[in-house]
């Protein structure tokens, strides 16, 4: 089955006149390359009515259900066993264009729809990253859509190369390969030569796979999934980077969905290698609102007792680290922050504005100030597990299948001085932000992408959900979507920081229009704004 193509429009026809010698030979020139033309056509037909149907195999496959659980230790099987979940694999080509080639596998679990008469089809779920896993997504989504769940078989994929989908790992010595630049120009040249190698190493051990890791191959997945599924058309819900998936698939496979959320929208030019450098602005922003609710608790954290105090400890902290690596942790749990990796571990505690999240912040910049003062401190057992998570070999996978779709999906400036001059740019206005959110990456020395981007020429109905304080898809990326499907309706949520909203922030208006609109298949008559 091959993608459709889109009809074009019968040219205008006029009455011909005669033609004079040159006339003729220009005719006859472009007779002969219209015969060049029609034999390559001809050609290339049959290939592509051999591709569609060596396809065929995989649409038409059917899933063996199974329990999800594939071990004493594992959570995410154990928690979709009590939901009622069961778990299958989808085969797919990992090159389309050569269906009779190497296979990937995929993993998806599905939680049935209990109300057979009423039942709507299947939900099917990404949870953004890129590339974070969605297998066990269906349980948290079933409880949000409350009354609904039961006309909705709920399905969690988890994409090509990520989770249990065929992972794909470069053998990292750290988990992700997001890094600040530095203070100083020497500390971004050290950027340069590390990023180079972690590129060299994803090259090595991944390289026949890195082609393939792009979203316009995860949604021809998905539709091998729909056809496997044995659904004519499929509901969608996709978070932060999974907005771009569930547009691509709009894009690719037109009347092939039925409903469609996108929850923290991403513009589609924001999208492949500009997806960091797009939240520099909004990362900031959320780090000021977060020094204002440090402030007002100064008695509780001692950072200050204004935003602008608060701000310059942080830096203070960051600018610590550069001169002595601040030590945090003891014995085999010590870690070494210098001033590309404090910015990091910021960046990582600003998705969410909750009280819990903006105190788990504040404890931890509470604690890097005193090893900034040369004491020794014991983070928490969660800060641990983030650093290894971080900084070990412990997060290596989860970190090289999110840089490995950005690289397929974008081409990637590659002179590093065009990254140096980007963050001499930001960097008095965004001092935090700017060298870490603008530095390079593996992307820079590694192949340009297989396919070009997609581009949204297709109108199509769907739910986007911004908020106005958004630090990861800023609130811009939702109004630029909305522009590009004017059949679509944009849901605002006023004065919150916060990244992912349905099902999980806990706002009644955003969860209400999204489940009436999920069980109704009808979009709201206007735009919607909610209010925190």
């Amino acid at each position: 089955m091959s993608e459709p193509r889109p009809r074009t429009a019968e040219p205008h026809r006029t009455e011909p006149r005669p033609a004079g010698p040159r006339a003729r030979r220009r005719t006859l020139a472009a007779g002969l390359a219209l015969a060049a033309a029609l034999t390559t056509a001809a050609a290339t037909v049959p290939a592509q009515a051999a591709t569609a149907q060596a396809l065929d195999r995989y649409y038409q496959q059917r899933p063996d259900w199974h329990s999800c659980v594939q071990g004493p230790d594992d959570q995410v099987g154990a928690d979709l066993e009590k939901a009622g979940a069961r778990c299958a694999e989808v085969t797919v080509p990992l090159d389309y264009g050569d269906p009779g080639g190497r296979t990937v596998t995929l993993a998806l679990s599905r939680i049935k729809a209990t109300d057979t008469r009423h039942r709507i089809g299947t939900l099917l779920l990404n949870d953004g990253g890129p590339g974070s896993p969605t297998l066990g997504a269906p349980t948290r989504v079933h409880a949000a859509l409350k009354d609904t769940a039961a006309r909705f078989d709920i399905v969690g994929l988890d994409q090509r190369f990520a989770g249990r989908s065929a992972p794909l790992d470069c053998d990292w010595p750290i988990g992700f390969s997001i890094t600040s630049a530095g203070t100083t120009r020497s500390s971004f040249e050290r950027q340069v030569a590390f990023q180079r190698d972690l590129a060299a190493r994803c090259r090595s051990a991944a390289g026949d796979l890195l082609p393939h890791a792009g979203t316009r191959d995860a949604a021809r997945d998905m539709d091998v999934v729909r056809g496997a599924l044995g659904e004519r058309r499929i509901s969608y819900l996709g978070l932060s980077y999974g907005t771009y998936l569930g547009t691509v698939y709009s894009q690719m496979f037109p009347g092939r969905f039925d409903r469609v959320v996108l929850d923290g929208a991403l513009a589609p030019e924001h999208a492949g290698p500009e997806l960091l450098p797009n939240m520099v602005r909004a990362n900031e922003r959320a780090f000021a609102d977060w020094a204002d609710w440090a402030a007002r608790r100064h008695d509780t954290y001692g950072l200050g007792r204004t935003r602008e105090e608060v701000v310059a400890g942080v830096l203070r902290t960051v600018g610590a680290a550069a001169a002595r690596p601040l030590v945090v942790g003891t014995g085999a749990d010590a870690f070494e922050l210098d001033d590309t990796r404090v910015p990091l571990v910021v960046f990582l505690s600003l998705q969410g504005d909750s009280d819990p999240e903006r105190a788990g912040l504040a404890e931890l910049m509470a604690v890097l100030a005193d090893a900034a003062a040369g004491r020794p401190v014991t983070p928490s057992a969660e800060t641990t597990a983030m650093l290894r998570f971080l900084f070990t070999p412990q997060g290596s996978q989860a970190g090289s299948i999110s840089q490995a779709i950005q690289c397929a999906d974008g081409a990637a400036p590659r002179d590093p001085e065009e990254y140096w001059r980007r963050i001499e740019r930001d960097r008095a206005r965004y001092p935090l932000s700017g060298p870490l959110l603008d530095n390079v990456s593996p992307c820079a020395f590694l192949d340009a992408p297989r396919e070009a981007p997609t581009e949204v020429r297709r109108d199509a109905r769907a739910l986007i959900l911004s908020a106005t304080g958004d630090p990861r898809t800023p609130y811009r990326d939702g109004v630029a979507l909305h522009g590009l499907l004017p059949s679509s309706r944009l849901l605002t949520l006023r004065g919150a920081d916060q990244h992912g909203l349905y099902g999980t922030y806990g706002n009644a208006c955003v969860d209400d229009a999204v489940n009436a609109y999920l069980a109704g298949g009808r979009l709201p008559e206007a735009d919607v704004t909610c209010t925190k």
